[in-house]
């Protein structure tokens, strides 16, 4: 009978997440918020609390985030992570400075102590991969200039959680400062090593592991995923650093294989994890820090659309890509979840788990949004402020930037704005992109603010 129940309510969950995801993606944004909804439905204090298979969801959250994990290791190779650290870390320096100081700032002004002031800073710092690439390929972005610097600051965040969450791990266990000096001791070593033999030995762990039989290297990768993250968590190293570290040492075809293979387990098994982090949520829990939640969640959206915009103006890319590159950082997702489950489950504090569902499920919700329109708001904005007046005569340039004045206020023809910056959705243009924008307006200001260069994708 037991075996009966259970088998309804899994079953039931699963059904319920795809017909939700189908739902996401009719609308065109991310399933996430559902997940965590309908696992809020359904936990403690929901409509309809669930009691055979919790047990089960909670072994089948932990291998969601080890294979988002894992996946988000294929992506990159560990010669690109090398290569990242050594040309952006100046942009990571000010990711972390602009969005974890936020939230530390903001457990300590609600009175949650140290502890919840570093877990919470993770949660505000780290956008969420998953999220950004499905709005970068359903943007058609995927080519663009701003791309790579958007790509270069995920990884960095990535290797971040690799010395993070042993950090976070410590501290929420309470262990003294020699046995967690020792935990982050032996997880950078772990890392070293792991990016060490991947850096030199990648071709032959990828050779050991290829397989022509679709079945075999499905079982070796998943196997050799799973036996790592859990020699990792017994090293009191995280799993989910364990997962992502395989997956930077497998490249080439492995890899490609290995991502076709695993993608649908990836999405079945990371739905069940937001799931399962809303079922450990008592809804009735969120209304009273849901203000707290949205004031920070506009303050790091905008730090974030800082982040972005400073890291593509380091790189050389043209204004609206800045803008553009700001604009899909915002989103939070999986790490963010990630780093608060683990705080929940310690009971460090007991509104940290639904305030940080909440802030989730905002940035979540804006994320795709402000990728979308982040960079036309600016580009209606800038134009605004350049039909001002100017010198003798009252003299005004129109929005558009090709009206002829008057005196100081008159633009010749040579200098104004092509055809091609007026065509609508100019973010998405396929093939080479050539906006060329020559002298603009004296009252955009100094010549760091101007549109310099093409936006090329």
């Amino acid at each position: 009978m037991h075996s009966a129940v259970f088998l309804i309510e899994f079953g039931a969950i699963i059904l319920g997440l795809g017909l939700l995801g189908r739902l996401a993606g009719r609308f065109s944004f991310s399933p996430i918020p559902l997940y965590l909804l309908a696992g809020l439905a359904f936990g403690k204090g929901g409509l309809l609390p669930l009691g055979a298979s919790e047990e089960f969801v909670a072994i089948g959250a932990e291998i969601g985030v080890i294979l988002l994990l894992l996946m988000l290791g294929l992506e990159y190779t560990a010669s690109d992570l090398v290569s990242n650290l050594k040309t952006q870390y100046p942009a990571g320096l000010v990711d972390f400075t602009f969005n974890a100081l936020p939230g530390a700032a903001a457990a300590l002004l609600m009175g949650w102590g140290p502890v919840a002031a570093v877990v919470l800073a993770g949660v505000t710092w780290i956008s969420s991969s998953g999220v950004i690439a499905k709005v970068l390929g359903d943007l058609g972005r995927l080519g663009n200039r701003e791309t790579p610097v958007i790509l270069s600051i995920l990884v960095l965040e990535d290797l971040a959680m690799a010395v993070y969450l042993p950090i976070i791990t410590a501290l929420l266990a309470g262990v003294g400062l020699a046995a967690g000096s020792a935990t982050l001791a032996i997880a950078l070593g772990v890392a070293g090593a792991v990016l060490f033999v991947a850096v030199r030995y990648g071709r032959l762990i990828s050779r050991f592991v290829s397989s022509d039989d679709p079945e075999k290297l499905l079982l070796v990768v998943l196997g050799l995923t799973l036996l790592v993250a859990g020699v990792a968590q017994q090293l009191q190293v995280s799993a989910a650093v364990g997962a992502f570290l395989v997956g930077i040492a497998l490249s080439g075809e492995v890899a490609e294989g290995a991502h076709t293979l695993l993608s649908p387990l990836r999405d079945l098994f990371a739905a069940v994890f937001f799931v399962f982090f809303g079922l450990h949520t008592d809804p009735a829990s969120i209304p009273p820090v849901l203000l707290p939640a949205l004031a920070l969640a506009v303050v790091t959206a905008l730090t974030k659309i800082a982040t972005g915009h400073w890291a593509a103006r380091r790189a050389g890319i043209g204004v609206k890509g800045r803008w553009r590159a700001g604009g899909t950082l915002v989103a939070r997702g999986e790490f963010s979840i990630v780093i608060a489950g683990l705080a929940v489950t310690a009971g460090v504090q007991p509104q940290l788990g639904p305030f940080a569902t909440a802030y989730v499920l905002i940035l979540v919700v804006i994320g795709p949004l402000t990728a979308r329109y982040t960079e036309p708001v600016a580009t209606y904005l800038t134009r605004r402020r350049a039909a001002v007046p100017l010198g003798e005569g009252g003299n005004t340039v129109p929005g558009a930037g090709a009206g002829a004045g008057a005196g100081a206020g008159a633009l010749s023809g040579a200098e104004a704005v092509s055809g091609a910056e007026a065509v609508p959705g100019a973010d998405a243009v396929s093939g080479p992109e050539a906006v060329a924008v020559h002298v603009p307006d004296p009252g955009l200001g100094s010549a760091s603010d101007r549109v310099s260069d093409a936006d090329r994708v």
